[in-house]
């Protein structure tokens, strides 16, 4: 039942409850603004219906005359299936060489019947199709499904099967200390189990980038037998640049770990790191520079690893994997999904 139906019969069941707490139809009536005979009415249909028969009722009949014929419908919805990125014009230029004559609204129409009328919704329907047939998807519909993929990323839904499938690296600065300038920390997130890696830095370069892989998240992969498939960055210039002559790129590439970079000007396609420097900075950086005042980098070091563990082992996550688990628990647990699939 949806909102609008449910405060209907909220309100109606609200008239039936104050006239038995109140003990007076006529009372209860001119408080809420409505005649007795609305009352008897409603409190006939509960007695007769139950609640359900408390929902306005529509009075609308279809128009049926000018409603096409169900093989015109049938085959609409098949090319909605088959060509899911043709939006309504282009469906009904296409049906009419196929003999199908629907205009572009009547193709409209027919989609808002059948639930078909975005293009998510009709790669929906494509995905359930292919879950319950098993049939071999045409070019049009891989082209379509790739096409959903590739939005979905841009707007920060990152496809990642198990833990060390995809890891999201992004640089954070973090302020100026005195006596020691700029802070930069590089930031890792495991994108499955968001378990996370952190180190501080006074630059921002393709070495740093490529140290806190090799001093603090491969050896953590490595302690849990874990591999490491594929990175995510931005496009900046710590993190990108011939393979040859940049350091990051080479660590990747001897690592053998693939790199996949964000698309320009979409900072969401990394919004899992994005998302973590905002509880870094407010749970830990603006909590600690009001109770302790840092000279030096070792320091701040010391106590940003000390949160990183209470994040990782004792910090409930409500991510999509982590379902209020802690991140380590959900790398845990997603270490049986890498075997089983290892074995496949």
């Amino acid at each position: 039942m949806n909102q609008s139906n449910q405060r209907v019969i909220n309100n109606k069941l609200g008239l039936l409850n104050l006239a038995d707490e109140l003990s007076n139809i006529s009372r209860a009536c001119r408080v809420m603004g409505v005649s007795r005979d609305t009352f008897y009415r409603y409190r006939d249909a509960v007695e007769d219906g139950g609640v359900e028969a408390l929902l306005d009722k529509s009075r609308r009949k279809p128009n049926m005359k000018n409603r096409v014929g169900e093989a015109a419908e049938r085959a609409v919805c098949d090319w909605a299936i088959a060509c899911p990125a043709h939006g309504q014009v282009r469906t009904s230029n296409e049906l009419r060489k196929n003999g199908v004559f629907v205009s572009p609204s009547g193709v409209r129409s027919i989609w808002l019947r059948h639930g078909l009328e975005s293009f998510r919704k009709r790669l929906k329907a494509l995905e359930e199709k292919v879950a319950r047939e098993q049939f071999i998807l045409t070019e049009a519909q891989v082209a379509a499904l790739e096409k959903k993929k590739h939005d979905d990323e841009v707007c920060g839904e990152i496809e990642t099967a198990h833990p060390g499938y995809l890891g999201s690296q992004d640089t954070f600065y973090v302020g100026t200390l005195k006596g020691v300038g700029r802070i930069y920390q590089q930031t890792f997130v495991d994108t499955y189990a968001k378990v996370a890696a952190a180190k501080l830095y006074t630059t921002k370069t393709p070495i740093t980038a490529a140290d806190l892989l090799n001093d603090r998240v491969l050896p953590m992969y490595e302690a849990h037998d874990l591999p490491l498939l594929r990175m995510l960055t931005d496009r900046g210039t710590e993190y990108c640049g011939k393979v040859e002559q940049h350091d990051y790129e080479l660590y990747l590439a001897v690592n053998e770990i693939e790199h996949t970079k964000t698309k320009a000007n979409h900072p969401q396609t990394n919004g899992i790191c994005e998302r973590f420097h905002k509880t870094i900075l407010q749970e830990f950086y603006q909590v600690t520079f009001r109770k302790k005042i840092y000279t030096t980098l070792e320091e701040l070091q010391t106590d940003l690893d000390a949160w990183i563990v209470y994040y990782n082992h004792d910090r409930t996550h409500q991510g999509k994997m982590c379902c209020g688990r802690t991140p380590m628990a959900t790398l845990e647990d997603g270490k049986r999904i890498w075997k089983e699939k290892l074995i496949a």
